[in-house]
């Protein structure tokens, strides 16, 4: 009999993907350059040349079985110490090997990192807008995932609306910065604010509200964005992060769960992560990749490229009417949508070949995320359709 759960499941696709294929679709009847996908936050940055050059230099100088063989459960130890000390150099935290755990991605870590601080049952508090995969990631884990309401005025964390939520069944808070699909950071006063609440909720219900803070994106941050390391506002934080972004790798998969060294079983969370990876099947990314991340962590690819395309499509779409908070970082804008049914604008924008999501699967219905991690010349292109579909709602803009 077919797993009743996971057939459930094909009723709640993965909208952004099928937006995607409708994009792949369109580009195969009218061509590629009459499709403007922003869809699906892909990289359009090359990897900088190290990360091809390493590579190519391990598989010339590692012996194969270490190539090309099994890694140690919690990852390889050149690996963790690298990102250890990376960690420490950059952020003054006394990261050591041990706080370090290696993980297909951030999605690896998520994973990890959500079934090592609860039990099945417990309930996960995370902030709208967040990312839409949250909701298979705690189902997946037997977690009760409660979404606190956006701040639409700046995507700032929505505190009274997040104090009603909080009771004893909550192990752990899921936060995002830089957020998708937003692209607002969050500001070190957020971040205090938020750490308060869980130091007096913790000391109040009796056990730790663990911080995991999920963040693929934190190396894409704009020219005077304070950019604040969460772990250093909280002490009970466990970071996922992956290299998908920062390093144009998101094929490869590759990624790291860091432990504060002084949260709540700090030793104890990393030593328990092997045996997760021995019941959701996720044994370690690939030994090639570790290898590669142990000489090159700290990189990133030249990302300047967002920032120049988050300004030009920003500005035009203020100058057509469209309302939108600011991104700090990213590669993701979430205007409101021109009308209330976001689903609905988004179907008259494929119409004219823009392919957007809407934001309900991210928990903010009435707005709409742009992926522009495109090249330039595509955000260009595309600004007269922006326009033209302002104004057959009525907008005609400054």
């Amino acid at each position: 009999m077919l797993n009743t759960y996971y057939t459930a499941m094909l009723s709640e696709k993965d909208i952004i993907f099928e937006i995607f294929q409708a994009s792949q679709e369109k580009a195969r009847k009218i061509g590629a350059e009459h499709v403007y996908d922003f869809s699906l936050g892909n990289p359009s940055v090359p990897a900088p040349s190290i990360v091809n050059d390493t590579i190519i230099s391990q598989t010339e100088s590692l012996d194969a079985l270490s190539l090309h063989g099994y890694s140690p459960g919690m990852g390889q130890p050149e690996a963790r110490a690298a990102i250890a000390r990376h960690l420490s150099d950059r952020f003054g935290l006394p990261y050591q090997t041990d706080h370090i755990f290696m993980t297909l991605g951030a999605a690896g870590a998520l994973a990890h990192a959500l079934r090592a601080v609860t039990n099945p049952g417990d309930e996960i508090i995370t902030f709208a807008p967040c990312f839409s995969e949250y909701k298979p990631y705690t189902a997946g884990a037997s977690l009760k995932l409660s979404i606190v309401p956006a701040n639409t005025d700046n995507f700032q964390i929505h505190f009274d609306a997040f104090l009603e939520m909080l009771n004893p069944s909550v192990s752990a808070v899921l936060i995002n910065s830089p957020n998708n699909p937003s692209g607002i950071v969050y500001s070190a006063e957020t971040l205090d604010r938020l750490s308060d609440i869980l130091m007096q909720k913790s000391e109040e219900y009796g056990h730790p509200i663990y911080l995991i803070s999920d963040e693929p994106y934190r190396d894409i941050v704009f020219d005077g964005v304070d950019n604040p390391y969460v772990a250093r506002h909280y002490r009970d934080t466990l970071t996922c992060y992956s290299f998908s972004k920062s390093l144009s790798l998101p094929g490869e998969r590759i990624g790291y769960l860091a432990v504060r060294p002084d949260c709540v079983g700090a030793k104890q969370i990393i030593d328990i992560c092997p045996q997760i990876s021995r019941t959701i099947g996720q044994n370690g990314p690939a030994s090639l990749m570790q290898h590669t991340i142990s000489r090159v962590c700290g990189r990133t690819s030249d990302l300047s490229v967002y920032e120049k395309n988050k300004n030009l499509l920003y500005d035009a779409l203020l100058s057509y009417g469209y309302d939108c908070v600011e991104p700090g970082g990213t590669f993701y804008m979430f205007p409101r949508s021109l009308e209330s049914d976001s689903v609905a604008f988004c179907k008259k924008a494929q119409e004219k070949n823009l392919m957007l999501v809407p934001g309900d699967i991210f928990g903010c219905p009435g707005h709409f995320r742009i992926a522009y991690c495109v090249p330039t010349e595509r955000i260009q292109k595309s600004l007269p359709i922006f326009k033209e579909l302002a104004r057959e709602y009525g907008i005609s803009g400054r």
